[in-house]
C-alpha cells in the first residue's frame, strides 16, 4: 500500500503567517489524481460484478 504524502510544512514559516499555503499546480494535480484513483478503485471494486451481470445475463436468451 502506498504511503501518504503530507503537504504540510513543519516548523515556523519565515515569510509570515498567511493562513493558507502556496501550492503549485503540480501539487494540486497530484492531490486530484490521488483522490480520483481512490474513487475509481472503490467504484471498480463494488461495480464490476453487477456490471457483468447486467451486460451478460440479458444476452443469454
Amino acid at each position: 500500500m502506498a504511503s501518504r504524502v503530507s503537504l504540510k510544512t513543519k516548523g515556523k514559516n519565515s515569510k509570515g503567517s498567511k493562513g493558507t499555503e502556496d501550492r503549485t499546480v503540480a501539487e494540486y494535480m497530484k492531490e486530484w489524481s490521488t483522490w480520483t484513483m481512490r474513487k475509481a478503485k472503490v467504484i471498480t471494486h463494488y461495480g464490476f460484478i453487477p456490471l457483468v451481470i447486467i451486460v451478460v445475463f440479458p444476452q443469454i436468451d
